[in-house]
């Protein structure tokens, strides 16, 4: 009776420690994705202020499309570039989330 004691609390704090450990990659992983998306919402807007003014700059309407083409591409790039780079991070998250209960699964077999 003793053993099984012994057992359920080794286990439970176990559990505990895992949990600890995947809450600690959470945060740490969210506060990563949250500063990429703070760095590329800067990013975008000043390429849009910048494409503005140059747009507002334009002589002529050759021009004006030119700096609207040039400005629609590069937002495009960007932002397949960063919906690439989030996904890489909220996978890299979810392993490291994760990676704590590793060794426990194969251990509940």
């Amino acid at each position: 009776m003793m053993k099984a004691f012994e057992d359920m609390s080794k286990s439970n704090k176990e559990m505990m420690d895992s949990a600890l450990k995947s809450y600690a990659a959470m945060t740490k992983g969210m506060q990563t994705i949250a500063t990429e998306a703070t760095d590329y919402s800067k990013q975008s807007y000043e390429a849009g202020a910048a494409a503005f003014e140059k747009l507002a700059a334009s002589k002529s309407l050759e021009k004006a499309m030119e700096v609207q083409t040039e400005y629609a591409k590069g937002a495009y790039e960007s932002m397949v570039a960063q919906a690439t780079k989030m996904g890489e991070l909220y996978t890299d998250l979810a392993k490291e989330v994760y990676k704590p209960f590793e060794t426990m699964v194969p251990a509940s077999k």
